[in-house]
């Protein structure tokens, strides 16, 4: 028996196994819509056997990507685009999700495959970002701080995406609050230095995450809510694992269902030791505490050891990323290599399965 290709249901959905594609940016979307590059990245991995395959941070408003290049749910034509792609993960056996994200202090950056850094000037098509407070994060621009009627406009745009994208199909939505971007910079110390009801205390600190959460399930009450959380910004004073199992708990009483725990992306000075599964412990130290339902991430590259942390506890599902664009049919060898027998290999591929 194998953890790994068992399926697992999530407010009400079952997903057919626990080896799951991980959003990941393709800095390749024009004006927020994403592209027929974005439709062959995502559907080759539900061809591969993904259980779910989520689909890259999509912005909720313009000012929150991260790039000019970075795809959007903020208006109908983006929807329409996402809805064959969404459509096709379907037809290949796959759920999909999609992860609602607002960049903050980070948006309006150059992508990385533009082989720039830092800020975009706003001659070359960039923005004033936004932040919970006016600090840059290192070797950007300085961003805006967020009063409180931007503060309402970002909680509706987030309630707007998450219909856009129930619209266009996806199963499951997933709010992006780690990795340094705008949820997570309300959420940490080092970034949110408020003195209003949306700093200070933890409970304020994560007044903006409850609440895009509270609107986020009105918007989709029947759809699995995940939450990605970063366990710790890996810098002295920042946010820790202490501080995300809270959380994790009173977002799981605000209606989120599952948390997707990643680590750092706040501050540049961050110091990481990294080594396979390195995140592992966050998310079961999560599980462990908050008893929320967890995956796993972080260098997870083979079939045995995803299937070890699963079997120790360590989370409930695991997601990758770099190995599914190594090998988009990650779940189909992950299967082989662990001799499981799994009846959503492609009819077309069949006579390359080992026997």
């Amino acid at each position: 028996m194998s953890i790994l290709f068992s399926p697992l249901t999530v407010h009400g959905l079952t997903l057919r196994n626990r080896l799951w594609v991980s959003p990941m940016c393709q800095y390749s979307a024009v004006d927020g819509v994403p592209q027929e590059w974005h439709h062959t990245h995502l559907a080759q991995f539900a061809s591969g056997g993904a259980g779910l395959v989520v689909a890259e941070a999509s912005a909720v408003s313009p000012e929150g990507r991260i790039s000019p290049e970075d795809v959007g749910i903020w208006n109908d034509d983006q929807r329409e685009a996402w809805a064959p792609i969404v459509a096709a993960l379907h037809a290949r056996g796959a759920a999909a999700g999609i992860q609602l994200g607002h960049a903050g202090r980070k948006a309006s950056t150059w992508s990385p495959l533009s082989g720039r850094h830092g800020s975009v000037p706003a001659a070359e098509g960039g923005w004033t970002a936004v932040a919970p407070s006016a600090i840059a994060f290192e070797g950007y621009a300085e961003p805006a701080a967020l009063d409180h009627a931007s503060i309402d406009r970002v909680v509706a745009d987030f309630a707007a995406a998450a219909g856009r994208a129930i619209a266009a199909g996806f199963d499951v939505l997933e709010l992006h609050a780690a990795h340094g971007y705008l949820l997570h910079q309300f959420l940490s110390p080092l970034s949110n230095l408020r003195g209003d009801e949306y700093g200070g205390s933890l409970e304020n600190r994560a007044r903006l995450l409850l609440r895009v959460i509270d609107v986020v399930r009105e918007a989709a009450p029947d759809a699995p809510l995940f939450v990605r959380l970063s366990g710790t910004d890996w810098a002295d004073g920042g946010w820790e694992v202490e501080s995300t199992t809270t959380v994790s708990t009173w977002a799981k009483a605000h209606g989120a269902d599952f948390f997707d725990i990643s680590s750092g992306g706040l501050v540049a000075h961050q110091k990481i030791a990294v080594h396979p599964g390195y995140q592992v412990p966050l998310a079961a130290r999560v599980r462990a505490e908050a008893g929320v339902l967890v995956n796993a991430v972080g260098l997870i590259t083979d079939a045995a050891q995803a299937e070890q942390i699963l079997a120790e506890g360590g989370a409930d599902a695991i997601m990758a990323g770099r190995e599914w664009l190594r090998d988009p049919h990650f779940a189909l060898r992950a299967s082989s290599d662990l001799g499981i027998d799994i009846d959503y290999w492609p009819a077309q591929y069949v006579r390359a399965r080992p026997r």
